[in-house]
């Protein structure tokens, strides 16, 4: 796959279905990685590998904590690396913001208050709480490209908090 043409991927990607989509996903962002391609290709590119990750959601129950993931750090990837677009949602750090508090299950509060004694707690809020860490594990890069205001301070006052997640 990493030789095919980007319609060629979009083609295998509307049809494909589980570790299928995963190879696409995989492919599609080395292309976009690729600093020979041009700014706009590997913009294309990214969106492919976006698409074939949320795909991957076709056939699961609720929202995935792997895909919602991926999906952050590359979107933060390309914010970072070819800049932020406000006209595209992908590329805007203040839905990139949005996004991530939303899929957010605990308050920063009842985050901050359960990683104080996470040893002792049971493995699924342990899993919880490690599930946070990921999902936000782009923030230090995204703040930075926020207007001050409650979001950005919101997370900013995450990132604080997820140093001391499991």
């Amino acid at each position: 796959m990493s030789t095919w043409t980007l319609d060629q991927l979009q083609t295998f990607i509307h049809d494909a279905h589980g570790r299928q989509l995963e190879t696409a996903r995989v492919a599609a962002q080395g292309h976009a990685y690729n600093s020979s391609h041009s700014q706009e290709a590997r913009r294309r590119w990214a969106k492919l590998s976006l698409l074939a990750n949320r795909r991957m959601l076709d056939n699961a129950e609720g929202p995935s904590a792997r895909v919602a993931h991926q999906d952050f750090m590359l979107r933060m990837w390309v914010i970072d690396r070819l800049g932020p677009d406000d006209t595209d949602p992908d590329w805007s750090p203040e839905a990139l913001a949005s996004d991530t508090l939303d899929v957010l299950t605990f308050t920063l509060t009842q985050a901050a208050g359960l990683a104080e004694g996470w040893r002792d707690l049971p493995i699924e809020q342990i899993r919880e709480l490690r599930r946070h860490k990921n999902l936000t594990a782009h923030l230090d890069n995204l703040v930075g490209y926020l207007e001050p205001g409650p979001v950005r301070e919101r997370l900013v006052a995450w990132t604080a908090t997820r140093q001391h997640l499991p």
